[in-house]
């Protein structure tokens, strides 16, 4: 995305979080780099071996969509700051051409703060077709409660999660600049073998 069109996007999402005034919201401010610099995260840090909060966002037609909505599924999250950059376009690339090679009970859900519309281009474009595409722009539920809400930008910090069936995070990688790649390699290999493992637990049940 060119410079003037990421502020333009900055804006338009920062201004719709208005909500962060009228209530306390925690902030974590060690974790994560934009360039060189430290950046905010606005929201509660999920981890590993807890619930997986539940969470509202919107597909391409706005219409509400919630963690709930995929109980029974070994679910992996690939969370970008925005799918008209670079490594978020590769990311969610990746994540697609990897659908077809995971086991049935397995789903891959993309979340950004890209507006519906921008989201459905993108998918159009880059033929994505295999992966969920969510958008997190209306209430910023998803981002609050896994807190990864970039404080003044308005967008989500590029990270990767892994809930199983029974809706518990047993992956979880933040990674630690936002315009660096997450561990493809390892984030696959989780929820493969989570999948393949629990499928052969309920075959020799």
């Amino acid at each position: 995305m060119k410079l003037p069109s990421l502020i333009a996007f900055i804006g338009l999402t920062s201004s719709s979080f208005c909500f962060s005034a009228n209530h306390s919201i925690a902030e974590t401010s060690n974790l994560v780099k934009a360039g060189e610099k430290y950046v905010t995260l606005l929201g509660n840090q999920v981890a590993v071996g807890q619930t997986a909060p539940n969470f509202k966002v919107v597909n391409e037609s706005f219409a509400p969509i919630t963690l709930n909505d995929f109980k029974g599924k070994n679910i992996l999250i690939s969370v970008v700051p925005s799918l008209d950059t670079g490594v978020c376009s590769i990311q969610t690339k990746k994540f697609n051409d990897a659908v077809s090679s995971l086991p049935e009970n397995t789903i891959i859900l993309t979340i950004s703060n890209d507006l519906p519309f921008a989201q459905k281009r993108f998918c159009t474009t880059e033929k994505v077709d295999k992966v969920k595409v969510l958008s997190d722009s209306v209430w910023r539920d998803f981002g609050e409660k896994y807190g990864l809400l970039i404080k003044d930008m308005g967008l989500l910090s590029r990270s990767i999660f892994i809930v199983n069936a029974d809706q518990k995070i047993v992956y979880k990688e933040l990674v630690s600049n936002i315009s660096k790649h997450p561990d493809y390699k390892k984030a696959l290999s989780e929820i493969t073998s989570l999948s393949r493992n629990e499928s052969l637990a309920v075959k020799t049940q």
